[in-house]
């Protein structure tokens, strides 16, 4: 049986803990892998190699870094494909899904290689009698990231490239459930010139995780995962003095109004409810429909459902995939059992669902709920499956009360052809992202990605600029440059003269 090592100095390093973890492909249920679990002294190795890396990293010129970036946008693009073959056979999600989260994990690279327009200071001339000011951004130096089971390859590469963009070097503790796209990462890396020690890997459970969140030579941490994880992430890593950015759960919801056009609602319900089956902090859970709207678009949504196709992810045919594994997928099945005991109906059942010749995958099939209420368990809790409810209201006022009671604030999305209406909401929705006509609007590179309210913890969405400011700190140079007419002794208050 294979074993996936840890990454540390710019090399495999062999597990010496004892402890591994299984590694299963969801479409068959059988474990072809294990993965090496870190303990506290090798995260400390991985740590002590950061650090010995930033001596020489944290002051390379910015050509270098962006030479490096270069070489491995390339590179990365080359492997796309063996990347998403990665993916989808630890994953599960289908070919498509993983290519195209190989896709804007390389956006974030790209924003990497640009970031020489990103540090660019600022400087006032003449504050004072030749004396001038700049604020210039430096690094961390060691920082790290815990990444979840749902983005293998996108997530780490949310994290790394800009981190060692800007001068940091990096810990990456993956998924234990997914280890392998982020070993490969690693190993690009290396190839494209990274130097040793400034991107490390450790696999592992609880113990790595912690060991992270109590190092005194970590500085920053990023983390996206559950809510209840993400709070523990921040208060534990804040509690020893680090910054922490920490993305959470979400219940997203998709208000549908009746103006708007219910075949493309219709098509994006489907494709943000059970894309990748549901295993995604942007899915939309629920369809909030206003008035006469519900009818009629609950009937579209399911005549496409009843036709996906759902299979192994290396079928080309296959439109959804297995769930991560069997405990994950009982415990999403006992929310369609447990919406039907509570009042709501089931208009499709995807309990029980099986794959001819591959009947010990973790497959289920897709379900549609209606008449939701906000007391039932499917809707308050964020079930990670390919599960959707759709809640009745008769108006729009009563709909932006539903959404903005949710303790959740992840994204949002409205669907309608009246760009007032457009507009109102996306000012009074409280959520850090909205699509208008959009179902999953994830920001584009550039921009940050992160929501509201117990969504995350911290004060810095991820990527885009606020990517940049997470990594680095500011600081403020004052400089005066005395001429030779200059003499005197003057104890007064300085004054801006």
């Amino acid at each position: 049986m294979k074993t996936i090592s840890h990454w540390i100095g710019g090399k495999p390093v062999e597990g010496v803990s004892g402890n591994f973890g299984p590694v299963y492909n969801p479409a068959t249920g059988a474990q072809d892998k294990q993965v090496a679990f870190a303990s506290v002294d090798e995260v400390d190795a991985a740590v002590r190699a950061a650090k010995e890396a930033f001596r020489t990293w944290g002051t390379s010129s910015l050509a270098k870094r962006t030479s490096v970036l270069f070489k491995y946008r390339e590179l990365l693009d080359a492997h796309r494909e063996e990347i998403a073959q990665l993916i989808t056979a630890e994953h599960g999600k289908v070919h498509s899904d993983a290519l195209g989260e190989v896709a804007r994990g390389l956006e974030i690279v790209e924003l990497a290689c640009g970031i020489p327009e990103k540090l660019k200071g600022e400087l006032s001339t003449q504050v004072s009698t030749r004396v001038d000011v700049a604020a210039i951004r430096q690094s961390l130096g060691v920082v790290a990231g815990i990444t979840p089971f749902n983005f293998p390859a996108m997530v780490p590469m949310w994290m790394f490239p800009l981190a060692i963009a800007c001068g940091n070097t990096f810990v990456l503790k993956p998924s234990e459930k997914v280890p392998s796209a982020a070993f490969k990462l690693a190993e690009l890396a290396a190839e494209a010139g990274l130097p040793d020690g400034v991107l490390n890997v450790v696999n592992g459970d609880k113990v790595a995780v912690d060991a992270i969140l109590e190092h005194p030579d970590i500085a920053a941490v990023s983390f996206v995962g559950s809510t209840p994880i993400a709070r523990y992430i921040h208060t534990t890593g804040t509690a020893n003095g680090k910054r922490v950015q920490a993305l959470g759960g979400a219940k997203n919801h998709m208000l549908v109004l009746p103006d708007a056009d219910l075949d493309l609602a219709a098509d994006s319900a489907i494709n943000a409810a059970y894309g990748s089956a549901g295993e995604r902090c942007m899915a939309i859970s629920v369809v909030v429909a206003v008035g006469e709207t519900a009818d009629p678009l609950i009937g579209k949504i399911k005549e496409r459902a009843d036709n996906l196709r759902i299979g192994p992810g290396d079928d080309p045919a296959s439109e959804m995939g297995p769930l991560i594994t069997k405990v994950h997928r009982d415990k999403v099945a006992s929310y369609v059992s447990g919406a039907a005991a509570q009042g709501a109906d089931v208009v499709i059942d995807g309990t029980g669902y099986t794959v001819e010749g591959y009947e010990d995958g973790h497959w289920i099939g897709v379900s549609l709920l209606d008449n939701v209420t906000p007391e039932t368990d499917a809707y308050r809790d964020e079930i990670f499956g390919p599960v959707l409810s759709v809640v009745r209201v008769e108006t729009y006022d009563e709909a932006i009360a539903l959404m903005n009671n949710s303790p959740w604030g992840n994204g949002t999305a409205i669907f309608t052809r009246d760009g007032g209406a457009a507009r109102r909401f996306q000012m009074e929705v409280e959520a850090g992202m909205v699509g208008v006509n959009v179902p999953i609007p994830v920001p584009v590179g550039y921009h940050s990605f992160g929501g509201w309210k117990d969504s995350l913890f911290g004060d810095h969405h991820i990527y885009g600029n606020d990517g940049v400011h997470f990594y680095t700190r500011g600081k403020v140079v004052t400089t005066r440059w005395p001429d030779p007419s200059d003499g005197g002794i003057n104890l007064g208050f300085p004054s801006n003269h």
